[in-house]
C-alpha cells in the first residue's frame, strides 16, 4: 500500500502542462465512448471488464503479486484488441456520427414543408385506423443499404400514397418506407433492431425504428397498429407523441435543433 501511495505522488510531482492536456484529451475521447455506449447491452459489458481489471490491479499492488501485475501491465494490447471485437457496432456508430457534417442539410426550406406535410397528414390518416407504419426519413447519413433491401419505389412524396403502402395485406406495408427529398425511395425495407434491455419491451416496429436511429441520424415516425399512437425515434431514442397532431411540429423541432437552426413554434413531447 505505501508503495502505491508513492507511485501516486511521484506521478502528480511529474505533472506539467503538456501531461495535463494529454490527461484532459483523453478524458474527452473517453466521455464520448461513454455517450455512444450509453443505454446499451456494451456499457454492461464495459464496466464489468473494467472491475475486474481494477480489482486485480488492486489485489497485485497491495499483496504484492507478481504474476497478477505481470498480466496487468501486459495486457493493454489485448485489451484493446477485445475492445475492437466485442464494440465492433458501438465503434462504427461513432465514427459514423464524427464524420456527418452539419453544412448538409436534409432538405431545402420548400422541400422539407412539402415532404413533413406529407409525412403528418399520413401518420394521422394511419394512426386513426390504427395501420401499422415505419416512415423514414433519411437526413446526413446515407441509407442505400437499407434501401437496396427493400423494393424500390421512387415516387413523388404524397400522403395517400403513403396511406395506400401501409394498408393491411397490402404487398409493401410490412417493414419500412424510407424517404429521401421529396421523393418515396424504397418500401418494404428492412432495419436493424435495437436490442437494449429497454428496447425489449417494444413492439417490432417500434425496436426497428430505435435500432435504425441508434447507427444513423434518420428520424422514423412509427404509428402502432395496436393502440393507433404515433412515436418519432431519434438518436437512439423513442418520443410518444400525445396525438397525431404534433408529428409535424415534433419533426421541425428535431430537424431545427439538428440542423443548428431556432424552431419556430416546435415542440417535442
Amino acid at each position: 500500500m505505501n508503495q502505491l501511495i508513492e507511485d501516486i505522488r511521484g506521478s502528480l510531482q511529474r505533472l506539467d502542462a503538456a501531461a495535463v492536456l494529454d490527461i484532459l484529451i483523453i478524458a474527452v475521447v473517453i466521455y464520448a465512448l461513454l455517450m455512444v455506449l450509453r443505454g446499451t447491452t456494451a456499457m454492461t459489458l464495459l464496466r464489468g471488464g473494467l472491475a475486474i481489471i481494477f480489482v486485480l490491479f488492486l489485489l497485485g499492488r497491495i499483496l504484492e503479486l507478481s504474476v497478477v501485475n505481470f498480466l496487468v501491465r501486459n495486457s493493454l494490447p489485448g485489451f484493446v484488441l477485445g475492445v475492437i471485437v466485442i464494440f465492433q457496432p458501438e465503434i462504427r456508430r461513432a465514427l459514423e456520427r464524427a464524420g456527418r457534417t452539419s453544412v448538409r442539410t436534409w432538405l431545402t426550406h420548400e422541400d422539407h414543408d412539402v415532404a413533413l406535410e406529407a409525412v403528418a397528414t399520413a401518420a394521422g390518416e394511419l394512426a386513426r385506423r390504427r395501420h401499422g407504419a415505419i416512415i423514414v426519413i433519411e437526413r446526413g447519413t446515407g441509407l442505400e443499404d437499407y434501401i437496396e433491401n427493400g423494393v424500390r419505389v421512387d415516387a413523388q412524396i404524397d400522403a395517400r400514397l403513403l396511406e395506400s403502402i401501409f394498408f393491411p395485406n397490402s404487398p409493401l406495408h410490412d417493414r419500412a418506407v424510407i424517404i429521401r427529398n421529396q421523393r418515396i425511395v424504397a418500401a418494404s425495407c428492412t432495419l436493424p433492431v435495437a436490442t437494449g434491455a429497454a428496447a425489449a419491451r417494444l413492439g417490432m416496429r417500434h425496436r426497428a425504428a430505435v435500432g435504425l436511429s441508434e447507427v444513423t441520424d434518420a428520424l422514423v415516425v412509427v404509428v402502432s397498429e395496436e393502440t393507433g399512437t404515433v412515436s418519432i425515434a431519434a438518436d437512439g431514442r423513442l418520443i410518444p407523441l400525445r396525438d397525431e397532431s404534433r408529428v409535424r411540429t415534433t419533426l421541425e423541432a428535431l430537424l431545427s435543433r439538428r440542423n443548428g437552426l431556432r424552431p419556430a413554434a416546435a415542440q417535442v413531447t
